[in-house]
């Protein structure tokens, strides 16, 4: 139990690229590339908690949806079992690379996914205001017909002239179901893989049933939450960019290595970060930092281990 535990959130680019199709065989690379950059944490005494995006992959999954529905009559699936699915999917994934990558650098290692499921408020406001655009582009005539026949509610894309994508609510992850088991797991020396794509979104009902939620959930917040909730020591956000920089993409742009509570929270609060990418990430840092994480790190995948890179955020900065 002297060992440090850290949770590694794996961001859309570990998996898939944005000038790749998406063969399994690109997929695969891009993960076995990820995945030997984490290798140095087990070398240094980490236990291990791997978390993943699935934003491309839900999306194609909804499509198949679609496509089955039209043209053979399948009976579409709800977004939390597509959700599911995803994670199944990709953990798989995950899980045979990483094996393979241990074998190769002869560490023995069990590596497991578990499909977790997040508990949300089924108040929140987030379910009368969806933002999160999933699936294909319609025309407007289609999405008409979808928003009359299951109800789904629609947004124009700017990109796309005349084109719709259904939007779903993105409400804020309350808990972790099973997050004692993931800590067990991984205390015991055991890789794991959960939380994929944000979890499955569920809420307690009247009864205190599980019920399904329409809907998906933040990959880092909820991260964060099951990094807090696990009492991970720390937390890695992997995504495209080496450092977080203030002024972005301005003559003045500046790269920060390391940030405070206090002043990243400040430059949340003037816009510095923008909504759609990087916000939620900062959000996520300071979450974990603000229960008492000792250090949240936002980096490229592929430098991870080079320490020169990746912007530290902890509570004082020393």
């Amino acid at each position: 139990m002297n060992k440090k535990l850290a949770v590694v959130a794996l961001g859309g680019n570990a998996l898939l690229r944005g000038d790749q199709i998406g063969t399994i065989e690109e997929q695969e690379q891009n993960t076995t590339d990820t995945l030997e950059n984490l290798i140095f944490l087990i070398r240094e005494g980490y236990d291990l908690v791997i978390t993943h995006g699935n934003g491309p992959q839900v999306g194609n999954i909804l499509m198949r949806n679609d496509a089955g529905e039209q043209m053979y009559g399948i009976a579409q699936m709800p977004i939390d079992i597509c959700v599911a699915d995803s994670q199944g999917g990709i953990g798989y994934m995950i899980e045979r690379m990483f094996k393979n990558v241990l074998n190769r650098h002869n560490i023995e290692k069990n590596v497991v996914c578990l499909i977790t499921t997040v508990l949300v408020d089924k108040d929140d406001p987030a379910f009368t205001d969806p933002q999160k655009r999933v699936g294909k582009i319609y025309t407007k005539e289609q999405a008409d017909e979808l928003s009359g026949k299951k109800g789904w509610v629609f947004r124009e894309e700017v990109k796309t002239e005349g084109g719709f994508r259904r939007v779903v609510p993105s409400p804020r992850p309350a808990g972790i179901m099973n997050h004692e088991l993931i800590r067990e797991l991984a205390r015991r020396g055991n890789i794991v893989i959960a939380a994929g794509g944000g979890g499955v979104p569920v809420y307690i009902d009247e009864r205190n049933d599980v019920r399904p939620a329409e809907a998906v959930i933040d990959k880092d917040l909820a991260s964060s939450l099951l990094a807090s909730k696990i009492g991970a020591d720390e937390f890695y956000i992997l995504t495209d960019v080496p450092y977080v920089y203030i002024n972005y993409k301005k003559p003045d742009q500046e790269i920060k290595e390391f940030l405070d509570y206090k002043d990243t929270v400040r430059y949340l609060n003037e816009g510095q970060f923008s909504k759609g990418s990087m916000a939620p990430k900062i959000e996520a840092c300071l979450n974990f930092i603000k229960a008492g994480g000792s250090k949240s790190v936002i980096t490229e995948a592929f430098k991870l281990e080079d320490k020169r890179y990746g912007t530290k955020i902890t509570m004082e900065y020393d």
